[in-house]
Protein backbone atom coordinates (compact mmCIF):
# COMPACT_ATOMS: atom_id res chain seq x y z
CA UNK A 1 0.00 0.00 0.00
CA UNK A 2 1.09 3.71 -1.02
CA UNK A 3 3.43 5.01 1.85
CA UNK A 4 1.80 8.59 0.64
CA UNK A 5 -1.77 7.84 1.18
CA UNK A 6 -3.88 10.82 2.85
CA UNK A 7 -5.47 9.73 6.71
CA UNK A 8 -8.25 11.07 8.15
CA UNK A 9 -10.27 10.86 11.61
CA UNK A 10 -13.57 11.25 11.90
CA UNK A 11 -14.67 12.08 15.50
CA UNK A 12 -13.74 14.24 18.16
CA UNK A 13 -13.89 12.33 21.34
CA UNK A 14 -10.77 10.94 23.42
CA UNK A 15 -10.01 7.98 21.33
CA UNK A 16 -10.00 9.82 18.08
CA UNK A 17 -7.92 12.74 19.58
CA UNK A 18 -5.17 10.41 20.64
CA UNK A 19 -5.40 8.40 17.18
CA UNK A 20 -4.51 12.55 15.52
CA UNK A 21 -2.17 12.30 17.67
CA UNK A 22 -0.27 9.18 16.79
CA UNK A 23 -0.54 10.03 12.87
CA UNK A 24 0.92 13.61 13.67
CA UNK A 25 4.11 11.78 14.53
CA UNK A 26 4.56 10.31 11.21
CA UNK A 27 2.87 12.20 8.86
CA UNK A 28 2.64 15.79 7.64
CA UNK A 29 -0.97 16.06 7.56
CA UNK A 30 -3.94 14.54 8.71
CA UNK A 31 -7.98 15.19 7.62
CA UNK A 32 -10.06 15.66 10.80
CA UNK A 33 -13.69 15.74 10.87
CA UNK A 34 -15.54 16.99 14.02
CA UNK A 35 -19.29 17.56 14.30
CA UNK A 36 -18.76 20.89 16.30
CA UNK A 37 -17.60 24.00 14.98
CA UNK A 38 -17.00 25.20 18.52
CA UNK A 39 -14.61 22.71 19.05
CA UNK A 40 -12.89 23.31 15.72
CA UNK A 41 -12.35 26.28 16.34
CA UNK A 42 -11.46 26.43 19.26
CA UNK A 43 -8.32 23.82 18.77
CA UNK A 44 -7.18 25.94 15.93
CA UNK A 45 -6.81 29.13 17.79
CA UNK A 46 -5.41 26.71 21.26
CA UNK A 47 -3.97 23.84 19.44
CA UNK A 48 -5.75 21.26 21.81
CA UNK A 49 -9.41 19.96 21.62
CA UNK A 50 -11.04 21.35 24.54
CA UNK A 51 -13.42 18.77 26.01
CA UNK A 52 -10.99 15.69 25.59
CA UNK A 53 -6.96 15.41 26.53
CA UNK A 54 -6.80 18.96 26.59
CA UNK A 55 -3.26 18.46 27.36
CA UNK A 56 -2.06 17.10 24.06
CA UNK A 57 -0.92 20.14 22.08
CA UNK A 58 -1.11 19.82 17.89
CA UNK A 59 0.51 21.83 15.54
CA UNK A 60 -2.55 23.11 13.29
CA UNK A 61 -0.60 23.28 10.39
CA UNK A 62 -0.74 19.73 10.37
CA UNK A 63 -4.53 19.17 10.84
CA UNK A 64 -6.99 19.82 7.82
CA UNK A 65 -10.01 20.23 10.13
CA UNK A 66 -13.33 20.69 8.97
CA UNK A 67 -16.98 20.33 9.94
CA UNK A 68 -17.95 18.87 6.50
CA UNK A 69 -18.05 14.96 6.59
CA UNK A 70 -18.19 14.88 2.99
CA UNK A 71 -14.93 17.40 2.54
CA UNK A 72 -12.60 14.65 4.69
CA UNK A 73 -14.58 11.66 3.10
CA UNK A 74 -12.75 13.28 -0.08
CA UNK A 75 -9.76 14.42 0.95
CA UNK A 76 -8.40 11.00 2.64
CA UNK A 77 -7.35 7.52 1.29
CA UNK A 78 -7.57 5.95 4.83
CA UNK A 79 -10.74 7.05 6.88
CA UNK A 80 -10.06 6.33 10.53
CA UNK A 81 -14.07 6.28 12.25
CA UNK A 82 -13.92 6.72 15.63
CA UNK A 83 -17.59 8.06 16.36
CA UNK A 84 -19.69 6.41 19.30
CA UNK A 85 -21.28 3.41 17.88
CA UNK A 86 -24.72 4.76 19.49
CA UNK A 87 -24.24 7.95 16.60
CA UNK A 88 -22.08 6.85 13.58
CA UNK A 89 -25.42 5.63 11.63
CA UNK A 90 -27.25 9.36 12.15
CA UNK A 91 -23.26 10.92 11.17
CA UNK A 92 -22.99 8.68 8.38
CA UNK A 93 -25.94 9.89 6.72
CA UNK A 94 -24.06 12.92 5.68
CA UNK A 95 -21.94 10.80 3.42
CA UNK A 96 -22.58 11.58 -0.14
CA UNK A 97 -19.69 10.83 -1.82
CA UNK A 98 -18.22 7.80 -3.44
CA UNK A 99 -16.03 5.79 -0.55
CA UNK A 100 -16.10 2.38 -2.30
CA UNK A 101 -11.85 3.00 -2.98
CA UNK A 102 -11.38 4.09 0.38
CA UNK A 103 -9.21 1.76 3.26
CA UNK A 104 -12.16 1.88 5.88
CA UNK A 105 -10.56 1.54 9.66
CA UNK A 106 -12.60 1.13 12.71
CA UNK A 107 -11.68 2.53 16.23
CA UNK A 108 -15.43 2.32 16.95
CA UNK A 109 -16.26 0.12 19.85
CA UNK A 110 -19.53 -1.44 19.41
CA UNK A 111 -22.35 -2.85 16.84
CA UNK A 112 -24.01 -0.34 14.77
CA UNK A 113 -27.97 -0.24 16.43
CA UNK A 114 -29.69 0.53 13.61
CA UNK A 115 -28.24 -2.29 12.15
CA UNK A 116 -26.97 -4.84 14.04
CA UNK A 117 -23.80 -4.98 12.07
CA UNK A 118 -19.99 -4.72 13.09
CA UNK A 119 -18.78 -1.44 11.85
CA UNK A 120 -16.94 -3.73 9.31
CA UNK A 121 -19.90 -5.29 8.08
CA UNK A 122 -21.75 -2.08 8.04
CA UNK A 123 -19.58 -0.45 5.72
CA UNK A 124 -19.05 -3.34 3.55
CA UNK A 125 -22.87 -4.03 3.43
CA UNK A 126 -24.00 -0.44 2.81
CA UNK A 127 -21.01 1.41 1.03
CA UNK A 128 -19.66 -1.92 -0.45
CA UNK A 129 -16.58 -1.82 0.75
CA UNK A 130 -14.24 -4.52 -0.24
CA UNK A 131 -13.14 -6.57 2.98
CA UNK A 132 -9.67 -6.54 2.24
CA UNK A 133 -10.00 -2.96 2.57
CA UNK A 134 -11.54 -2.94 6.24
CA UNK A 135 -9.59 -2.64 9.22
CA UNK A 136 -9.83 -2.55 12.88
CA UNK A 137 -8.15 -0.96 15.63
CA UNK A 138 -7.69 -2.68 18.45
CA UNK A 139 -5.85 -1.82 22.09
CA UNK A 140 -4.61 -2.69 24.97
CA UNK A 141 -4.64 1.14 24.82
CA UNK A 142 -6.50 3.87 26.52
CA UNK A 143 -6.13 7.23 24.96
CA UNK A 144 -5.24 9.23 28.46
CA UNK A 145 -1.77 7.43 28.62
CA UNK A 146 -1.09 8.01 24.80
CA UNK A 147 -1.48 11.47 25.95
CA UNK A 148 0.92 10.92 28.30
CA UNK A 149 3.10 9.15 25.80
CA UNK A 150 3.44 6.16 28.38
CA UNK A 151 4.43 2.60 26.33
CA UNK A 152 1.36 1.51 24.76
CA UNK A 153 0.34 -1.37 22.36
CA UNK A 154 -1.84 -1.61 19.21
CA UNK A 155 -3.21 -4.39 17.05
CA UNK A 156 -4.43 -3.51 13.00
CA UNK A 157 -6.77 -6.47 11.67
CA UNK A 158 -7.10 -6.42 8.18
CA UNK A 159 -7.90 -9.55 5.99
CA UNK A 160 -4.48 -8.12 3.50
CA UNK A 161 -1.52 -7.58 6.02
CA UNK A 162 -0.08 -5.26 3.37
CA UNK A 163 -2.43 -2.92 4.73
CA UNK A 164 -2.56 -3.90 7.94
CA UNK A 165 1.28 -3.36 8.56
CA UNK A 166 1.42 0.32 6.22
CA UNK A 167 -1.30 1.50 8.71
CA UNK A 168 0.41 0.28 12.04
CA UNK A 169 3.31 1.47 10.76
CA UNK A 170 1.62 5.24 10.27
CA UNK A 171 0.40 4.66 13.91
CA UNK A 172 3.79 3.45 15.35
CA UNK A 173 6.27 5.97 17.58
CA UNK A 174 8.51 5.33 20.69
CA UNK A 175 5.86 5.51 22.97
CA UNK A 176 3.28 3.02 20.62
CA UNK A 177 4.34 -0.43 19.54
CA UNK A 178 2.23 -1.89 16.72
CA UNK A 179 1.36 -5.73 14.98
CA UNK A 180 -1.49 -6.83 12.84
CA UNK A 181 -3.67 -9.52 12.69
CA UNK A 182 -5.70 -11.41 10.08
CA UNK A 183 -8.57 -11.61 12.71
CA UNK A 184 -10.95 -8.80 11.60
CA UNK A 185 -14.48 -9.77 13.27
CA UNK A 186 -12.87 -11.53 16.14
CA UNK A 187 -11.19 -8.81 16.96
CA UNK A 188 -13.90 -6.65 16.16
CA UNK A 189 -16.22 -8.90 18.57
CA UNK A 190 -13.56 -8.63 21.15
CA UNK A 191 -13.40 -4.56 21.14
CA UNK A 192 -17.21 -4.90 22.19
CA UNK A 193 -17.13 -7.28 24.21
CA UNK A 194 -14.76 -6.12 26.93
CA UNK A 195 -16.42 -2.89 27.43
CA UNK A 196 -19.62 -5.22 28.78
CA UNK A 197 -17.14 -7.01 31.32
CA UNK A 198 -15.52 -3.70 32.08
CA UNK A 199 -19.25 -2.49 33.24
CA UNK A 200 -19.53 -5.67 34.89
CA UNK A 201 -16.24 -5.15 36.70
CA UNK A 202 -17.13 -1.63 37.82
CA UNK A 203 -21.04 -2.94 39.13
CA UNK A 204 -18.89 -5.75 41.32
CA UNK A 205 -16.28 -2.79 42.76
CA UNK A 206 -19.36 -0.49 43.56
CA UNK A 207 -20.69 -3.38 45.11
CA UNK A 208 -17.99 -3.76 47.68
CA UNK A 209 -16.54 -6.92 45.76
CA UNK A 210 -13.26 -7.58 46.30
CA UNK A 211 -10.29 -7.79 44.54
CA UNK A 212 -10.14 -11.84 44.50
CA UNK A 213 -13.62 -11.68 43.06
CA UNK A 214 -12.46 -9.36 40.59
CA UNK A 215 -10.25 -11.66 39.62
CA UNK A 216 -12.70 -14.45 39.15
CA UNK A 217 -15.00 -12.26 37.23
CA UNK A 218 -12.45 -11.45 34.18
CA UNK A 219 -11.05 -14.85 34.21
CA UNK A 220 -14.86 -15.77 33.36
CA UNK A 221 -15.00 -12.78 31.16
CA UNK A 222 -12.40 -14.14 28.81
CA UNK A 223 -13.62 -17.68 28.42
CA UNK A 224 -17.38 -16.35 27.82
CA UNK A 225 -15.73 -13.83 25.16
CA UNK A 226 -13.74 -16.78 23.75
CA UNK A 227 -16.92 -18.69 23.46
CA UNK A 228 -19.17 -16.02 22.52
CA UNK A 229 -16.35 -15.35 19.43
CA UNK A 230 -15.96 -18.79 17.93
CA UNK A 231 -20.05 -18.58 18.14
CA UNK A 232 -19.97 -15.47 15.75
CA UNK A 233 -16.83 -16.25 13.46
CA UNK A 234 -14.69 -19.77 14.16
CA UNK A 235 -11.32 -19.88 12.90
CA UNK A 236 -7.88 -20.05 14.72
CA UNK A 237 -7.06 -17.52 17.35
CA UNK A 238 -5.50 -17.21 20.52
CA UNK A 239 -7.57 -15.27 23.02
CA UNK A 240 -4.86 -14.90 25.50
CA UNK A 241 -3.31 -12.41 23.27
CA UNK A 242 -3.23 -8.66 23.48
CA UNK A 243 -6.17 -8.19 21.33
CA UNK A 244 -8.43 -9.71 23.61
CA UNK A 245 -7.07 -10.97 26.68
CA UNK A 246 -4.60 -7.57 27.22
CA UNK A 247 -7.18 -5.08 26.28
CA UNK A 248 -10.27 -6.78 28.22
CA UNK A 249 -7.56 -6.60 31.38
CA UNK A 250 -6.74 -2.77 30.58
CA UNK A 251 -10.51 -1.94 30.42
CA UNK A 252 -11.92 -4.00 33.34
CA UNK A 253 -9.29 -2.68 35.91
CA UNK A 254 -8.04 0.77 34.83
CA UNK A 255 -9.05 4.11 36.64
CA UNK A 256 -9.22 5.46 32.71
CA UNK A 257 -11.64 3.14 31.69
CA UNK A 258 -14.93 5.16 31.42
CA UNK A 259 -16.88 1.63 31.30
CA UNK A 260 -16.14 0.57 34.48
CA UNK A 261 -16.30 3.67 35.77
CA UNK A 262 -20.26 3.89 34.44
CA UNK A 263 -20.28 0.56 35.89
CA UNK A 264 -19.13 1.20 39.07
CA UNK A 265 -21.74 4.13 39.60
CA UNK A 266 -24.31 1.58 39.25
CA UNK A 267 -22.97 -0.53 41.47
CA UNK A 268 -23.07 2.27 44.09
CA UNK A 269 -26.55 3.10 42.99
CA UNK A 270 -26.45 5.10 40.36
CA UNK A 271 -29.67 5.08 38.24
CA UNK A 272 -28.68 3.86 34.28
CA UNK A 273 -29.82 7.80 33.53
CA UNK A 274 -28.39 9.72 36.16
CA UNK A 275 -24.76 7.57 35.55
CA UNK A 276 -24.99 9.04 31.73
CA UNK A 277 -25.49 12.12 32.68
CA UNK A 278 -22.96 12.27 35.26
CA UNK A 279 -20.01 11.08 32.51
CA UNK A 280 -19.11 13.60 29.82
CA UNK A 281 -18.22 10.33 28.03
CA UNK A 282 -20.03 7.87 26.04
CA UNK A 283 -19.70 4.52 28.07
CA UNK A 284 -19.91 2.48 24.57
CA UNK A 285 -20.46 -1.25 26.38
CA UNK A 286 -24.11 -0.06 27.30
CA UNK A 287 -24.97 -0.07 23.85
CA UNK A 288 -22.80 -3.19 23.15
CA UNK A 289 -24.63 -5.17 26.22
CA UNK A 290 -27.94 -5.27 24.43
CA UNK A 291 -26.37 -5.77 21.01
CA UNK A 292 -24.78 -8.75 22.42
CA UNK A 293 -27.52 -9.97 24.02
CA UNK A 294 -29.84 -9.37 21.45
CA UNK A 295 -27.23 -10.89 19.15
CA UNK A 296 -26.98 -14.52 21.47
CA UNK A 297 -30.92 -14.57 21.74
CA UNK A 298 -31.23 -15.42 17.71
CA UNK A 299 -29.00 -17.95 17.95
CA UNK A 300 -30.78 -21.16 17.54
CA UNK A 301 -27.94 -22.75 20.14
CA UNK A 302 -27.58 -19.92 22.64
CA UNK A 303 -23.94 -19.97 23.82
CA UNK A 304 -23.48 -19.31 27.62
CA UNK A 305 -23.24 -15.64 28.37
CA UNK A 306 -24.32 -15.12 32.19
CA UNK A 307 -22.05 -12.10 32.56
CA UNK A 308 -23.57 -10.36 29.59
CA UNK A 309 -27.34 -11.47 31.11
CA UNK A 310 -26.34 -9.94 34.26
CA UNK A 311 -25.42 -6.73 32.95
CA UNK A 312 -28.17 -6.82 30.73
CA UNK A 313 -30.76 -7.43 33.30
CA UNK A 314 -29.19 -4.54 35.38
CA UNK A 315 -28.92 -1.85 32.47
CA UNK A 316 -32.50 -2.73 30.57
CA UNK A 317 -34.34 -4.64 32.69
CA UNK A 318 -34.31 -2.61 35.80
CA UNK A 319 -33.15 -5.03 37.94
CA UNK A 320 -31.24 -5.54 41.58
CA UNK A 321 -27.97 -5.14 40.95
CA UNK A 322 -26.91 -6.73 44.67
CA UNK A 323 -29.36 -9.52 44.07
CA UNK A 324 -28.67 -9.72 40.11
CA UNK A 325 -24.63 -10.24 40.91
CA UNK A 326 -25.75 -12.82 44.11
CA UNK A 327 -26.88 -15.36 41.49
CA UNK A 328 -24.36 -14.06 38.97
CA UNK A 329 -21.54 -15.64 41.87
CA UNK A 330 -22.91 -19.18 41.60
CA UNK A 331 -22.66 -19.27 38.17
CA UNK A 332 -18.70 -18.44 37.78
CA UNK A 333 -15.86 -20.46 38.83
Amino acid sequence: MDNKLKYAVFGAGSWATAIVKMLCENLDEVGWYMRSVYTKEHLLKEQHNPSYLSSVEFNTNKLKISNEFDEIASYADVLIFVIPSAFIYGELQKLTVDITDKVVVSAVKGIIPESGLLVGEHFHDVYKIPFENIAVIAGPCHAEEVALERLSYLTISCADQVKAQAIADQLSSNYIKTKVSDDVIGTEYAVMLKNIYAIAAGIAHGLGYGDNFQSVLMSNAIREMKRFIKKVHKMKRNINNSAYLGDLLVTGYSVFSRNRMFGNMVGKGYTVKSAQMEMNMVAEGYYATKSAFLLNQKNEKKTQIPIIEAVYAILYQNKNPKKVFKKLTDKLD
